[in-house]
C-alpha cells in the first residue's frame, strides 16, 4: 500500500529547506533508502484504471433502449407465435448480436491506432545514488532522489532545481506555451504562481531543450503535475453525444407508437371483428415487430464505422463510434494553438539589416553578417538524416541557413570554433569565436536586443561599418517594438573581429561590437489553418482559441488566421488571470465577446468549454498536453493529437488527429454532418417502409382484408430494407454540405423535413399497396375466390418490395430532385438496388420459392399494374419535392 506523498510548494522554499522535507541531501539516497521509499511510495507511473474486458464491452452493445425493446419483440414473437415466431426472433437476435459485435470490434480497432501512435517510452534517468551516477529506469524513481539532466532528456518526474546552467525546458504538455522556459534559481516566488511561471521545477514529461541541471524528485506517479491533471479526469463530466441523445429519442417515439398501434390493433380485433384474443395478440405483436425497424442499429453502426474508415484514411482516428456524427453538429471548436494552429516549430520571418525589414523568403547574401552571425553563435547540432537538434530558436537560426543555401556544416569547416562563452539568463547573450583563413578571429554574438545593443558600438551599413549613432538606435528599437507587437521574438546579431583570441570574459568578447540586425521568429500559422477557419466561419462554426500561451502571441496569431478580425479594435482576448476574477455566473454574461484565452490552467478550460454547453451549443476542444485532458473529456468531443499528444490527452479524447493539423478537423466536420445526413435518409427509408406495411395490416385488419403474410414482412425486412439502408450510408455529401449552419443539439433523426417526409412517404406507400390489391380484387384474373386473394396477395407483396426499392432513390435527398443529387453516382447504392431487386424478383418467378412464400405466378398484365404502382411512388415524391421547394419549404428546413 503506497503511502501519500506530499504535495507542498516548493518552488516557494530555499533549497536547504526542500531538501530537509524531502530527508534526502545534494548526494542522494542509497539503495537501501530508495528500495524503502519505492516500497513506500510506489512505482513512478500513472494509474491505468481498471480495463474492461472484451465480455464487459460486448454487454455494452446491449445498453440502447433500440436494441432493449428489438429483444423484447424476439421474445414476444416466439411466445405468442411458436415456432412460426422462431423464425423473426432468430433473424432480430442475429441483427443485434452482429451489432454488438461491429461496435466491439472498431473499439478494438481504435485502441490498436492510439497505441500505434504512443512512441514515446519510459525514459531512463540518471540519478545519483550511493554517491554514484547511474541510470535506472524512471518508474524506479522515488522522492528524495537527485536527478541529472541536460538538453535531450525527458523530465522523469516532478523536481525542484538545485543546479541551472543555461537550462531551457518545453514545458508545453502542461502549460501549452510553445517557446521553452528559462530556468531560473534566483526568482522569488508567490505560492499562487501559475506553471508556466515556476522556474525552478522541472516537471515530468517535460522535454530539455537547452543546458543542463541538478534537482531533487519532490514528487512521482499520480503525485505528479501530470498525474494531478490525470486524476481530475475521473470528476470531468462526460457529455452524451447528439447522436446518442436521438437514437435515445427515436427509440423512446418508436416505443409509443409501437405501443399504440398494437392496442389499437388488439382492440380493434377483439371487440370490433370479433376475432379470439389470442389470435388477435399474434396479430398485434406481429405489427409491433413489423413496427420496428431491427436493422436499423445494425445499419447505424455499419454507417459510422464506413465513417471511421474514411476519415481514417484522411488522418483521423475515431475512438468512439459516436463522435463521426457529433463532429457534423460541432458548433464550437475550441482550439489549442501549438501544433494544431501553428506548425509547433520556431521559423524565422522577419530579418532586418542595412536599415530595411526584408521578408524571410526574401535573398540574402551568404557573406551577409546576420546571416553567419545567428548560424556561427548557435548550438544546433545535425544528425545524419538532416534532423536538426537542439533548442527551437536556434534550429529555427539555422533552418533558415539551410533554406538560403547556407550549410553551418561547411562553414564551420572553413571557420572552426575555438572558444564560446555560453548563454545564461542574467546577460541573455552568447558568444562564439571562430578562426577565419587570414589568421583573424570572429566573434559572433547573439541576444537579447535591450542587453545587446548596450555593448554595441558600431554599425554594418551596407558592408561599411561605421559608429553607430543616436538615430540608428532609435529605428533598431522601432524595428524591435513593431516586431514585437506582431508577436516574433526578436533576436539581435553583432560581431568583431580580433586579431588574437580574446580573454573569455564577457566584458572583454562583448564589447564594441558591430551590430548586424535583427531577426524576428515566431511558431507560424498552418498554411491551411486560416482558409480551416474560414471554412469554419462559413458553415456556421465558431472557431475560439485556448492556449497556456501568452497574450500578445495568441492575439497576433488569432489575427493571422482570422478567429479575430485584424480591424476590429475590441478586446476578443481574455487571460487565465483575468478569468480568476470571475464567478461562474459572471463568467457566462461576457464569454460568448471572448475567441482568443490566453495563459490558462486547466481549469479553466473546463469552466469555457462548460459556459458554451450551458448555451445549448455542441462544442469540440482539441488538445495535446495532459493539462487538456479534463476539458477533452468534458467536451461533447475530445479531439487529441496523434504527433504530440500525451498518453492521458489521447486516452481522453474521442478522435485523435494523425497530423496535429486542424485542417483535418475541417475534414472530419464535413464527414460527420455526411455520415448524419445519411443516417438521416436511412431512418427516412426504414421508417417510411415500416410506416407503410403497418398501416396495410392496420387498415387490412380494419377493412378484413388478408394483404400480407408474415414471411412476405420478413422477407422485405431483411432483402428490401436491409441492402438499400447500408448503401444509402455511403451516399456521396450533398452539395453545399459545409455552406449550411450546424444543426444544433436540439435537432434530431426527424428534423429536416425527415418526419414528415416519412409521414407522407409512408401513407403513399400503403395507399399504392392496398390500391393494386383493391384493383387485383375488383379485375380478376380467375374466376375462384382463392384463386383472385392468391393474385391480389401476390401483387401485393411485389407492389410493397417493388416499392420500396424505388423509394430508396427518393430518400436521396429530403427536399432535392433525386436527377439533381444523382440518382446512379453511388455504384454501392446501384448493387444493392439490383442485389435486392432480384433477391425479390425470385420469390415471384422461382417455382419452389412460389409455394415457400405462398405466392402465385403473375401474368404481363399483373406485372404491368405491379410496376406501374411501384413507379408511382416515385412520380408522386417529385411532385410533392417540386411543390415544397416552390414555396421554399426545403430553405426553411436549414
Amino acid at each position: 500500500m503506497s503511502k501519500e506523498q506530499k504535495r507542498q510548494a516548493y518552488y516557494t522554499q530555499t533549497e536547504e529547506a526542500v531538501l530537509s522535507s524531502l530527508e534526502t541531501s545534494k548526494k542522494g539516497l542509497t539503495s537501501q533508502q530508495a528500495s524503502e521509499r519505492l516500497a513506500a511510495y510506489g512505482r513512478n507511473e500513472l494509474d491505468e484504471g481498471e480495463k474492461r474486458t472484451l465480455f464487459q464491452k460486448f454487454l455494452d452493445q446491449f445498453k440502447d433502449l433500440m436494441i432493449l425493446i428489438l429483444l423484447a419483440a424476439a421474445a414476444l414473437s416466439v411466445i405468442t407465435e411458436g415456432t412460426h415466431g422462431l423464425t423473426d426472433a432468430i433473424i432480430i437476435l442475429l441483427v443485434v448480436v452482429l451489432n454488438a459485435a461491429f461496435g466491439v470490434y472498431q473499439e478494438g480497432q481504435a485502441e490498436v491506432a492510439i497505441e500505434a501512435l504512443k512512441s514515446m517510452s519510459s525514459p531512463l534517468a540518471r540519478v545519483r545514488r550511493d554517491g554514484h551516477v547511474k541510470e535506472v529506469d524512471s518508474k524506479e524513481l522515488v522522492p528524495g532522489d537527485i536527478i541529472m539532466l541536460e538538453a535531450g532528456d525527458v523530465v522523469p518526474a516532478d523536481m525542484r532545481l538545485l543546479e541551472a546552467a543555461s537550462l531551457k525546458i518545453e514545458e508545453s504538455a502542461l502549460t501549452g506555451e510553445s517557446v521553452p522556459v528559462e530556468k531560473d534559481l534566483a526568482v522569488e516566488l508567490a505560492e499562487d504562481a501559475g506553471i508556466g511561471d515556476r522556474v525552478n521545477m522541472a516537471y515530468q514529461n517535460s522535454n530539455v531543450t537547452y543546458g543542463r541541471g541538478i534537482g531533487v524528485v519532490t514528487n512521482t506517479g499520480m503525485f505528479t503535475e501530470v498525474g494531478h491533471i490525470a486524476s481530475m479526469l475521473a470528476n470531468a463530466d462526460e457529455s452524451d453525444t447528439p447522436l446518442k441523445q436521438n437514437l435515445h429519442q427515436l427509440s423512446k417515439v418508436l416505443t409509443y407508437a409501437v405501443l399504440v398501434i398494437a392496442a389499437i390493433t388488439f382492440i380493434v380485433s377483439v371487440f370490433i371483428r370479433k376475432e379470439a384474443p389470442l389470435n388477435s395478440l399474434m396479430t398485434a405483436v406481429a405489427l409491433a415487430v413489423a413496427a420496428i425497424p431491427e436493422g436499423l442499429p445494425a445499419v447505424v453502426t455499419i454507417v459510422l464505422s464506413m465513417g471511421t474508415q474514411v476519415l481514417a484514411k484522411r488522418n483521423s482516428i475515431v475512438r468512439k463510434l459516436p463522435a463521426v456524427e457529433t463532429l457534423g453538429s460541432t458548433e464550437i471548436i475550441a482550439s489549442d494553438k501549438t501544433g494544431t494552429l501553428t506548425m509547433n516549430q520556431m521559423t524565422v520571418e522577419k530579418v532586418y539589416y542595412n536599415g530595411q525589414l526584408f521578408d524571410a523568403a526574401d535573398d540574402i547574401a551568404d557573406e551577409n553578417m546576420v546571416l553567419r552571425v545567428m548560424n556561427f553563435a548557435n548550438d544546433t547540432k545535425v544528425d545524419a538524416s538532416g534532423k536538426l537538434i537542439g533548442d527551437p530558436t536556434e534550429t529555427a537560426l539555422v533552418q533558415f541557413g539551410f533554406d538560403h543555401a547556407f550549410d553551418v556544416r561547411d562553414a564551420l569547416k572553413m571557420e572552426p570554433r575555438v572558444a564560446e562563452l555560453p548563454f545564461d539568463s542574467d546577460r541573455k547573450l552568447m558568444s562564439t569565436i571562430h578562426k577565419l583563413s587570414d589568421g583573424k578571429f570572429l566573434v559572433a554574438v547573439k541576444g537579447a536586443p535591450d542587453q545587446l545593443l548596450k555593448r554595441v558600438a558600431f554599425i554594418d551599413d551596407n558592408g561599411t561599418v561605421r559608429p553607430i549613432t543616436e538615430d540608428d538606435k532609435t529605428k533598431i528599437l522601432a524595428t524591435n517594438k513593431s516586431l514585437a507587437k506582431e508577436a516574433l521574438r526578436v533576436l539581435m546579431m553583432a560581431y568583431k573581429y580580433e586579431e588574437v583570441v580574446p580573454v573569455l570574459e564577457t566584458e572583454v568578447v562583448e564589447h564594441n561590437l558591430v551590430f548586424a540586425g535583427l531577426v524576428g521568429m515566431i511558431d507560424p500559422e498552418r498554411p491551411e489553418a486560416a482558409e480551416a477557419v474560414r471554412v469554419a466561419k462559413e458553415a456556421g462554426i465558431r472557431p475560439i482559441m485556448i492556449t497556456g500561451d501568452h497574450q500578445d502571441t495568441a492575439e497576433a496569431i488569432a489575427k493571422r488566421l482570422g478567429i479575430i478580425d485584424p480591424n476590429d479594435t475590441e478586446d476578443h482576448v481574455f487571460t487565465g488571470a483575468e478569468l480568476n476574477e470571475l464567478t461562474d455566473e459572471e463568467f457566462q454574461k461576457v464569454f460568448k465577446q471572448y475567441s482568443v484565452y490566453a495563459r490558462v490552467s486547466p481549469e479553466h478550460k473546463v469552466r469555457i468549454v462548460k459556459a458554451w454547453q450551458n448555451e445549448g451549443k455542441i462544442v469540440a476542444m482539441t488538445g495535446d498536453g495532459v493539462n487538456d485532458a479534463p476539458s477533452l473529456k468534458t467536451a461533447d468531443i475530445g479531439i487529441g493529437m496523434g504527433i504530440t499528444g500525451t498518453e492521458v490527452s489521447k486516452g481522453a479524447s474521442d478522435m485523435v488527429l494523425a497530423d496535429d493539423n486542424f485542417a483535418t478537423i475541417i475534414v472530419a466536420v464535413e464527414e460527420g454532418r455526411k455520415v448524419f445526413s445519411n443516417i438521416q435518409k436511412t431512418v427516412q427509408y426504414l421508417l417510411s417502409a415500416n410506416t407503410a406495411e403497418v398501416l396495410c395490416i392496420f387498415l387490412a385488419t380494419l377493412f378484413g382484408w388478408d394483404v400480407l403474410e408474415p414471411v412476405h414482412l420478413l422477407w422485405i425486412n431483411l432483402v428490401t430494407d436491409t441492402l438499400p439502408a447500408i448503401a444509402l450510408g455511403m451516399e456521396p455529401a450533398e452539395p453545399g454540405v459545409m455552406k449550411h449552419k450546424p444543426r444544433g443539439r436540439n435537432s434530431s433523426f426527424f428534423s429536416g423535413g425527415v418526419l414528415s417526409a416519412v409521414i407522407y412517404q409512408g401513407i403513399f406507400q400503403a395507399a399504392l399497396v392496398l390500391g393494386v390489391y383493391g384493383f387485383a380484387i375488383a379485375n380478376p384474373v380467375h374466376t375462384s375466390y382463392a384463386e383472385v386473394h392468391a393474385d391480389a396477395l401476390t401483387m401485393a407483396y411485389a407492389t410493397l418490395g417493388l416499392i420500396q426499392l424505388v423509394h430508396a432513390f427518393n430518400v436521396k435527398s429530403v427536399y432535392q430532385s433525386v436527377f439533381t443529387v444523382g440518382p446512379f453516382r453511388n455504384k454501392t447504392f446501384n448493387l444493392a438496388i439490383l442485389g435486392s431487386l432480384v433477391l425479390l424478383v425470385a420469390t415471384l418467378v422461382i417455382p419452389f420459392l412460389e409455394e415457400i412464400f405462398h405466392v402465385t405466378h403473375l401474368d404481363l398484365s399483373q406485372w404491368a399494374v405491379v410496376i406501374i404502382g411501384s413507379l408511382g411512388m416515385f412520380v408522386l415524391v417529385e411532385i410533392v419535392k417540386f411543390i415544397q421547394r416552390a414555396v421554399g419549404a426545403d430553405e426553411k428546413a436549414i
